[in-house]
């Protein structure tokens, strides 16, 4: 069956000093320590090791082949997107990272399909990022759950959610900086409790905020399954109907209508919850995607869904299907 995975991480093998050259922040740089690895560097903490198979293109192609991807929607790190710097230098970073995406693009283009990065705390920046990127072969861009902590149903993205709806780019919503992390650092919490709940938080807010319904045209996906959002769906539900005061101030439609209204992505870990998730969105939002090539991610990309039993024509869907409707291919 034809595969797409939706959601893979890339970062370029050489990354300027950014702190040097802007003067200030904790922008990630590489320390490539031995051969085929290197440390992400947050100034001068580690963020994370990583393998060549985030950078190098070769090597993701080998790997695409032993786990039956035919294709890999490539998007950049969410630690890169620097929403917290000033927005020239985020345009100037996104425009770095973007730049290294098309490069892989042009040169494997029956492999790789492109979302790019923009300053989101800029919208005009992130408007003109985003049809540059669109001009280069890009699908579509990735943002944040939120942008310094601001929800993304906030009027000053308006021109953003207009711009892809124009330009028909595809949107994957991603958790980062998890809300509350700073009070639970142990046991991993904010990647096990912070990035469901942000994914959550991404919905509703673009739920109950209206934006679904300002732009209906929107080709929105949300990572991990959608997070928490559709284990939750009826207590949401119940929230909108029992306190409509504070819940459907701005937007009056029930919540579960917006279901099969978005795509999510089928990294869920487990059968019962993807036949639950394909129960309330159908196959059709729901898209092969491994978060490759991290831990937390799916350990064989695909694994689930072929495995899972459901029939061959949903796997058909899910693989591949689904996803070029998502990035208009």
């Amino acid at each position: 069956m034809f595969t797409i995975d939706t959601h893979t991480h890339i970062i370029p093998k050489h990354i300027p000093d950014f702190n040097k050259k802007f003067g200030y922040g904790d922008f990630i740089m590489l320390d490539h320590h031995e051969k085929g690895k290197a440390w992400m560097m947050q100034g001068n903490k580690r963020f994370r090791e990583i393998s060549e198979n985030c950078w190098d293109a070769e090597t993701r192609i080998r790997e695409m082949e032993a786990h039956k991807a035919d294709m890999q929607v490539i998007c950049t790190i969410p630690v890169m997107f620097s929403y917290w710097a000033k927005a020239n230098d985020c345009l100037e970073v996104s425009k770095f990272l973007n730049d290294d995406i098309a490069t892989t693009l042009n040169v494997h283009p029956d492999k790789f399909i492109g979302l790019a990065t923009i300053p989101m705390q800029d919208t005009k920046l992130a408007v003109q990022e985003l049809e540059r990127a669109m001009k280069n072969g890009f699908k579509g861009v990735q943002i944040g759950s939120n942008i310094n902590n601001l929800n993304l149903h906030e009027p000053q993205f308006d021109d953003f959610f207009a711009a892809c709806e124009s330009l028909n780019a595809a949107i994957l919503v991603h958790p980062w900086q998890m809300m509350g992390q700073e009070h639970m650092s142990k046991y991993w919490l904010p990647w096990l409790v912070g990035m469901p709940a942000e994914i959550s938080r991404a919905i509703c807010s673009m739920i109950f905020g209206g934006v679904f319904e300002k732009y209906k045209k929107l080709k929105v996906c949300f990572a991990h399954g959608g997070g928490s959002f559709l284990p939750t769906i009826s207590r949401i539900e119940h929230g909108w109907d029992c306190r409509p005061d504070l819940v459907a101030i701005d937007n009056p439609i029930n919540p579960k209508e917006y279901l099969g209204k978005f795509w999510v992505d089928s990294h869920v870990c487990d059968h019962k919850m993807l036949q639950y998730v394909i129960d309330l969105v159908g196959a059709d939002k729901v898209m092969q995607g491994s978060d490759y090539p991290f831990p937390l991610g799916e350990a064989v990309p695909g694994e689930l869904v072929r495995t899972a039993p459901i029939s061959d024509k949903e796997k058909e869907i899910i693989l591949g299907g689904s996803a070029k409707s998502w990035l208009g291919i």
